[in-house]
């Protein structure tokens, strides 16, 4: 195969020179799959990646099977990734009883996903805001005097189905106290892609002035309105270095039907190489990984990358 002499590289200024890609494509990417995935072939999906380059793959999640029925293999799964060596495999945990089916497995990176409105607290986890911070402070607390690494994810951060604008203070009053329990990174989800790129630097200025860095924050986009890319790009302009993304573009999100599918990891990896901002991820390795699990899924990737790459 000729190589690949595509993007060129042309640095823009005041952008980080590495990038870490939160890859979530094995948990978010394919819980919303209808048709059961087999735990072979996340297992398989999971060591490609690795061998991509990634270095922060999010495995799968100890929720109960009744409520994602996709990732109800949590307990086989994860044993089958102790070959993987130099790779962060967290895995998100809803409550204690998650948390210790996650401990007995000897998982050291954990995951605990709030929201910032009520409507989707109460679809989500049927509870309150406020009583799902409750829920979660016991969790990060026993993690953190375990050591273990604890990421907590925003959901509905730009705007909810149901109740439309979220006010950015209502935001950041949330993702204050999730940072005031102990969390050690915070992960800002668009769930349902509404966001762009001015609402992007406004709330990340306001959570700086309420005393959240900005190398504890990652960000989660959703492509819906096509704008993922270019929210981005304006949270690397204000200094952002943790990005989240899904081979393939896989996902969206069981509880809210109008989240449609995450930012392509693909798609971000070819505009960061184009910006000459360092991932370690080798593009070609991950195009072809997920051509293949489009074929295990029976149908095309929704990357734009994918598409380009895999006729040439």
């Amino acid at each position: 195969m000729t190589p690949r002499t595509l993007p060129m590289t042309v640095p823009a200024q005041d952008l980080p020179p590495r990038v870490r890609i939160h890859e979530v494509g094995a948990r978010d990417g394919l819980q919303n799959e209808k048709a059961v995935v087999p735990t072979e072939v996340k297992a398989e999906f999971i060591h490609r990646l690795a061998a991509s380059g990634l270095t922060s793959i999010e495995a799968t999640s100890f929720v109960h099977p009744k409520w994602v029925p996709q990732l109800a293999d949590a307990e086989d799964l994860f044993p089958r990734l102790d070959d993987i060596e130099g790779v962060a495999l967290p895995v998100l945990v809803p409550n204690e009883r998650g948390l210790d089916r996650a401990l007995a497995l000897g998982a050291r990176r954990i995951a605990v996903f709030g929201s910032a409105t009520e409507t989707f607290a109460a679809r989500n986890l049927n509870r309150t805001v406020d009583e799902s911070l409750a829920m979660f402070e016991p969790v990060v607390a026993r993690a953190k005097a375990d050591k273990v690494h604890v990421r907590g994810y925003l959901s509905m951060c730009f705007g909810d189905p149901w109740e439309g604008p979220v006010p950015v203070h209502q935001v950041v009053r949330v993702a204050k106290a999730l940072m005031d329990l102990g969390c050690d990174e915070l992960s800002l989800g668009d769930t349902i892609g509404v966001a762009t790129p001015g609402h992007v630097q406004d709330l990340l200025s306001e959570l700086n002035e309420e005393g959240v860095r900005t190398d504890a924050i990652g960000v989660h986009f959703h492509d819906t309105y096509g704008q993922a890319l270019s929210n981005t790009l304006a949270a690397l302009q204000h200094g952002v270095t943790t990005v989240d993304a899904s081979a393939g573009g896989l996902g969206g999100c069981p509880y809210a039907k109008s989240a449609t599918g995450n930012l392509a990891t693909e798609d971000l990896v070819w505009m960061l190489d184009g910006l000459g901002i360092e991932t370690g991820v080798d593009l070609d390795t991950l195009t072809a990984t997920s051509v293949w699990l489009a074929e295990q899924l029976g149908r095309p990737s929704p990357s734009r990358t994918v598409r380009a790459l895999s006729v040439q």
